[in-house]
């Protein structure tokens, strides 16, 4: 049974952090943490973002939360490693926290390196924190927009030009659609309505809706997604809305 809270942009309020903690069972001061910051990296200051996240200096909150201890898992090195080497801190740490970026570029990684087969297999499950992209990509399916063109890594499944309507008027973006880890049964849209992604405003968040097999959240940077096995619910202090396939 797998133990998910999907986020947008971190631990950002009182009602998620508590939502953590009961999944995990017992405080942060008494968790292990391994940081995923693969997702970052193919966008220019990546490596920048990267430090500032694991020193706790990035605006999305996760690794300074006053974790037992913290560590670094890089999936793009753990198919050169073998796997005695880096299972078992998988195995043995309490969360996972897999953090934003390039949803398809974290996906192909996240398959490349075997994490997705591993966690399910777990005899102990843990807890996957996922961050924006790294929440995009627990469904068994998802969407992404993305400047034109379209220039990054991964495997998709489709992609087509989709045009938006914003405050600032129409933008063309790279729709793609891609195979997530499929941890959940439905697909998420963070950051809706933030101000740096108008096209994924809860208006237009019907239109991605659309292009999906599953049900689909859009969620604000105030609201999160737990996941209990089969058991699915929002906790959040902003707002949110669902879509039926």
């Amino acid at each position: 049974m797998m133990k998910l809270l999907l986020t947008s942009s971190g631990i950002t309020n009182p009602s998620i952090q508590d939502a953590l903690v009961e999944l995990l069972g017992k405080p942060i001061a008494e968790s292990n943490a391994l940081f995923v910051p693969t997702g970052i990296y193919p966008y220019s200051v990546g490596a920048a973002m990267a430090y500032r996240a694991v020193c706790g200096k990035a605006p999305t909150p996760l690794c300074e939360l006053g974790w037992k201890s913290l560590g670094l898992l890089e999936l793009t090195a753990l198919p050169s490693i073998d796997r005695k080497a880096w299972v078992p801190s998988v195995e043995e740490t309490d969360a996972l926290l897999v953090w934003g970026g390039d949803p398809l570029f974290l996906s192909y990684w996240m398959n490349e390196s075997g994490l997705t087969d591993l966690l399910p297999s777990l005899q102990r499950p843990i807890v996957y924190v996922g961050v924006s992209a790294g929440s995009i990509v627990a469904a068994p399916i998802f969407a992404e927009s993305y400047d034109k063109p379209y220039e990054g890594t991964g495997s998709r499944l489709t992609l087509e030009d989709m045009t938006f309507p914003t405050r600032d008027g129409e933008i063309t973006m790279n729709f793609i659609t891609a195979r997530g880890a499929g941890f959940t049964d439905f697909a998420l849209i963070p950051h809706a309505n933030h101000e740096s992604r108008p096209y994924a405003s809860f208006a237009n968040a019907p239109k991605w809706a659309a292009k999906l097999p599953v049900p689909v959240y859009a969620i604000d940077d105030q609201t999160a997604i737990k996941v209990i096995g089969d058991s699915v619910e929002v906790v959040s202090e902003g707002d949110w809305k669902q879509f039926t396939a």
